[in-house]
C-alpha cells in the first residue's frame, strides 16, 4: 500500500452520478431478489410441501451464505474493485432465480438460495466502495444513507408486482423473469461502471472520515486483516450494532411477516401487503432523519439512536404478543414503523467501521460489520420456524396466532444479548479513543 496526494473533486461530475445510479439500481434488484421468497412464502410452502423449519431453512441458507461471504467479498473488493464484483453478483443471483424457477424439489431450491445469497452478498459493499471512490469524502455518510434508502424500494417490488405476477402467471414464469432482469443488469453494470475515475490509474481505498486515499497494489493477508479489524473495539461495536438493529425487520420481510399477518392475524393479502409497505416506506423516511442525527451527535449515537431503536422494536413486539386476540390494525402499523427503525439504525454501524479502521482494511471491516445483522437474522428466522414446528403449527394449514406469538418471542434473547454487547463495546471504544478515562483496577 502507498499513499498518493489525490483529493476527490468537491463536486462529482455526471459520470460519477451515472455510475452510482447504475450501482444503486443493481442494489434495488438485489433487495428484490433477497426478499422475493418472503412475498410468496405461503405459495412456496405449498409448492414444496414444506413445514415451517424447512421453509425457514430457505432463508437461513440464503442469509448464512450472505453473511459468510461478507469478509471474502471485502477482501476481493480491496483487491479488484467494484465493477467485476457487482457483475459476478448479478450473474449469480440470476442463476439462483433461474434454478428456483425450475426447481422440482427442496434440495434443488436450496441450491438456488445458496447462489442467490452469494450474489446478493457482493452488491451492497461494492456500491459503498463506488461511493468512496467516485464522491468526495464529506459526501460519504449522506451518500451511504441514500444508497440504503433507495435500495429498500426493492422490497416494494418484491411485495407488490412480484406477488401479483406470481398469482397472474406461474412460479416458473415469475422467477424466470427475475433471472432475466439479473442478466440484463449484469450487462449494464459491466458496460457502465468503472472502478475509479479516469484520472487515476488504479483502484483506491478511501477513508470517508479523513479523506485519505490509498492505491491498492497487493492482496491483504486475510487472517491479519480480519484480526486487525476485530481487535479494535470500534469494529466490534459496529458488528453488535448491526447484529442487534435490523434482524427483526429482516425476518419479518424475508419470510415470516406475510404468514403471520395473513394466517395468524387473519388479514387479507392486500391488507398484509399494505402493512409491510408501510414498513418499507417508514424506513425510507427515517433513514435521512437518523442519518442526520447520527452526523450531529457522533459520540452519542449508540445510546441516543441505536439502543432506542432496539427498545422500540422489542416493546412493539411484546405488546402485540401479549395482547389477547388479533391485534388492531393501528397496532400492526405501529409494529411496522418500530421495525422500520432497525434498517436506518443499522447504517450507523458502518459509520463506526469507517471511523475506526484505516483505509486499507475498510472493506474488510465493512464485511465484518455487515455479517452481524445477517447472522442474527438467520438465527431468528430459524428459531421462529423451529418454534412453530415444535408447537405443531408448521404448515399453512396449521398456522395459528397463538403459535406465532410464542415463536416470535425467540427474538427477545437476541435483542438482549446484542444490546449488552453494544453497551460494553461502546465503553471500550470511548476509552480506546480517549473520550472516557481508562478503568482503574482496584
Amino acid at each position: 500500500m502507498r499513499s498518493i496526494p489525490v483529493s476527490p473533486a468537491s463536486t462529482p461530475g455526471w459520470r460519477a452520478w451515472l455510475i452510482w445510479s447504475v450501482g444503486v439500481a443493481a442494489y434495488v434488484l438485489a433487495i428484490t431478489n433477497r426478499t422475493s421468497l418472503g412475498a410468496v412464502g405461503v405459495d412456496a410452502a405449498e409448492r414444496f410441501q414444506a413445514d415451517a423449519s424447512t421453509l425457514s431453512l430457505f432463508a437461513v441458507v440464503q442469509l448464512a451464505v450472505y453473511g459468510g461471504m461478507q469478509i471474502p467479498i471485502g477482501l476481493l473488493l480491496d483487491r479488484y474493485g467494484s465493477r467485476p464484483i457487482i457483475t459476478i453478483g448479478m450473474v449469480l443471483m440470476a442463476a439462483g432465480q433461474l434454478v428456483m424457477a425450475i426447481s422440482p424439489s427442496i434440495g434443488i431450491a436450496l441450491i438456488a438460495r445458496i447462489l442467490l445469497g452469494a450474489g446478493d452478498a457482493a452488491v451492497f459493499p461494492a456500491v459503498l466502495r463506488l461511493v468512496a471512490t467516485w464522491f468526495p469524502a464529506q459526501r460519504g455518510p449522506v451518500m451511504v444513507q441514500f444508497t440504503g434508502l433507495i435500495g429498500q424500494a426493492g422490497q416494494l417490488i418484491a411485495l407488490i408486482p412480484l406477488a401479483a405476477l406470481l398469482h397472474a402467471t406461474t412460479w416458473s414464469i415469475t422467477f424466470g423473469s427475475i433471472a432475466g432482469l439479473g442478466i440484463l443488469f449484469a450487462v449494464l453494470v459491466f458496460v457502465v461502471i468503472r472502478n475509479h475515475p479516469p484520472e487515476r490509474d488504479a483502484d483506491v481505498s478511501v477513508d470517508t472520515d479523513t479523506g485519505v486515499i490509498r492505491v491498492v497494489t497487493s492482496a491483504i493477508d486475510t487472517g491479519v486483516g480480519i484480526r486487525a479489524a476485530w481487535a479494535h473495539p470500534g469494529t466490534r461495536l459496529a458488528f453488535w450494532s448491526h447484529f442487534t438493529t435490523p434482524f427483526a425487520g429482516t425476518a419479518f420481510v424475508i419470510l415470516w411477516g406475510m404468514p403471520f399477518l395473513t394466517a395468524g392475524e387473519g388479514l387479507s393479502t392486500a391488507q398484509a401487503a399494505t402493512i409491510i409497505s408501510v414498513y418499507v416506506v417508514a424506513g425510507m423516511i427515517l433513514g435521512p432523519l437518523i442519518g442526520e442525527l447520527s452526523r450531529r451527535i457522533p459520540n452519542h449515537r449508540s445510546l441516543a439512536l441505536v439502543i432506542p431503536a432496539v427498545a422500540a422494536q422489542m416493546l412493539a413486539w411484546i405488546v402485540v404478543i401479549l395482547l389477547p386476540g388479533p391485534a388492531p390494525a393501528w397496532l400492526l402499523y405501529v409494529l411496522a414503523i418500530a421495525l422500520a427503525t432497525g434498517g436506518p439504525a443499522s447504517m450507523i454501524a458502518f459509520d463506526h467501521a469507517r471511523t475506526h479502521n484505516p483505509s486499507h482494511r475498510l472493506s474488510t471491516a465493512t464485511g465484518v460489520t455487515n455479517a452481524g445483522g445477517f447472522i442474527a437474522a438467520l438465527i431468528a428466522i430459524f428459531l421462529i420456524g423451529l418454534a412453530l414446528d415444535l408447537q405443531g403449527a408448521g404448515t399453512p394449514d396449521t398456522y395459528s396466532l397463538d403459535a406465532f406469538r410464542i415463536a416470535f418471542l425467540a427474538q427477545v434473547p437476541l435483542w438482549l444479548i446484542g444490546a449488552t454487547f453494544i453497551v460494553i463495546e461502546r465503553k471500550r471504544t470511548r476509552i480506546r479513543i480517549g473520550l472516557d478515562p481508562e478503568r482503574r483496577r482496584p
